[in-house]
């Protein structure tokens, strides 16, 4: 499964934590079927792009760009896993970086362009859908998106730029400006460059689910060169799904990139579309830590409980209201469950419910339908699994995580272990090796722990909730 995933220069919005949450639940899912070692859960971070650019040259004026665009992308990604983890989200099998798989996007555009799809103009890389049509009928261009190409056209807002051969014709590579992050340019550019959007995911999700498994650019079977589910908000569906379909279709020469794709619908805020503009922008930071909406902070499984409560493919309506609700509900729960033994699994009603294409207010029924039974041994245990399935996060409220992960609290052993790995990281950070400093971080976040850092760059940490 490939969900594409956050671009890191500020804060993520609570519109980005749907497909965070829908796709958790659906990872939780697909690991009960299969086991955990059956499911390869990819979610990319964008760390090169126009806005994180000018994020680095507003935010660290003094510093080299790429220092500063490091700085940035760093500081960012770190709150977005901090974020989600309060949500009560596992970490993907793997979170790939675009700036890691550059030669992997350089190999896929030279193909493209051996294979005709493809042109070079003036230092830049572009892809024809044109093109696409006559040489491969299949899959259609917009159909993804159920659009002609006039529809699609019109309802765009299309780069003009005197070097494309038509309108459509969307970046896979373009020339890096002065100062900006650059690498060496495919396809016999001289200048260095930098990739498009697009081109990032097809090639990561090529290296993380193609290639592991026999596919990839050196294998000529298209039924090898397709992975099981893509997924994102619908807001993604075009240009970006629609133009990586089009990129990894020509490359590879198959039908289709993805088996399934599953898009989550669009998230407003009291009623009202959320814009900085219309001053009902909201952070997932500002739920979790600040008074900014309904005056109080929120807990994490409140937020995410409340937004299950509509199928995931439909428009959400983010209110204070609905926390409130999802909160009372929380308490109600928390003084029906118990311990789990870990012998019986979540409700046969809930795992059919989530089964048909995520049915999430149907698995909602089932989870009240659970908690208004009568209670004896076999119900606390599919009480705490179905639970956790949902909400992910079992710290109920003000109830102690440890009653209801079934585990004694934090061992003294453990404490000491998780310590010096955190003194280890400020090290590395200290010393500036951030490559062994992320390493390190992300061997705590797979022990459960998540690291904060403050202004002063010191380390803290604590048990994911």
């Amino acid at each position: 499964m490939y969900v594409c995933g956050p671009t890191v220069y500020d804060f993520a919005h609570i519109g980005n934590a749907r497909p965070v949450i829908v796709f958790d639940i659906l990872f939780r899912l697909l690991r009960l079927r299969y086991s955990a070692d059956h499911v390869n859960y990819v979610r990319n971070i964008t760390d090169v792009d126009d806005k994180i650019i000018a994020r680095a040259v507003r935010d660290f004026p003094d510093l080299p760009l790429n220092e500063a665009i490091g700085g940035v992308t760093r500081r960012t990604e770190e709150q977005f896993k901090a974020d989600v983890a309060a949500l009560g989200c596992l970490p993907p099998t793997a979170e790939p970086r675009a700036t890691e798989y550059i030669s992997e996007m350089r190999a896929l555009i030279e193909r493209l362009v051996a294979r005709g799809f493809a042109y070079v103009a003036q230092d830049h890389v572009l892809f024809s859908p044109a093109v696409m049509k006559s040489l491969q009928p299949e899959p259609v261009y917009g159909a993804l998106a159920k659009r002609s190409l006039d529809e699609m056209l019109a309802g765009a807002r299309v780069d003009v730029a005197p070097y494309k051969r038509d309108p459509m014709d969307f970046v896979l590579w373009k020339p890096s400006k002065a100062l900006e992050p650059g690498w060496p340019s495919p396809s016999g550019i001289a200048a260095p460059g930098r990739p498009g959007w697009h081109i990032e995911c097809s090639a990561m999700s090529m290296a993380k689910l193609l290639e592991p498994y026999g596919g990839g650019l050196a294998c000529d079977d298209p039924d090898k060169n397709v992975f099981d589910i893509h997924g994102g908000g619908i807001d993604l569906v075009f240009p970006h799904h629609e133009n990586e379909v089009a990129q990894s279709c020509c490359a590879f020469g198959s039908t289709r990139m993805a088996n399934v794709f599953m898009h989550n619908g669009f998230l407003q805020v009291e009623g009202a579309k959320m814009s900085k503009s219309a001053g009902n922008f909201i952070t997932i930071d500002d739920l979790l830590r600040k008074n900014t909406f309904g005056g109080r902070r929120w807990s994490g499984n409140v937020l995410r409980f409340a937004m299950l409560k509509t199928h995931y493919r439909q428009p959400i309506d983010w209110t204070v209201k609905a926390l409130e609700e999802a909160e009372s509900t929380l308490r109600k729960f928390s003084e029906a469950v118990g311990p789990a033994q870990n012998i019986l699994g979540p409700s046969d009603a809930l795992v059919a419910a989530l089964s048909d294409d995520l049915n999430l207010p149907e698995a909602l029924k089932g989870l009240h339908e659970l908690f208004s039974d009568a209670t004896d041994g076999a119900t606390s245990e599919r009480r705490w699994h179905s639970a956790r399935m949902l909400i992910g996060d079992l710290k109920f409220l003000d109830i102690d995580v440890s009653t209801f992960r079934g585990n004694k609290a934090i061992s003294k052993e453990d404490h000491e272990r998780f310590q010096s790995l955190v003194d280890l990281r400020k090290a590395a950070r200290d010393k500036k090796d951030w490559k062994e400093s992320d390493r390190i971080r992300d061997e705590l976040a797979k022990q459960g722990v998540v690291v904060m850092d403050n202004k002063n760059g010191t380390s803290s940490w604590g048990l994911a909730p």
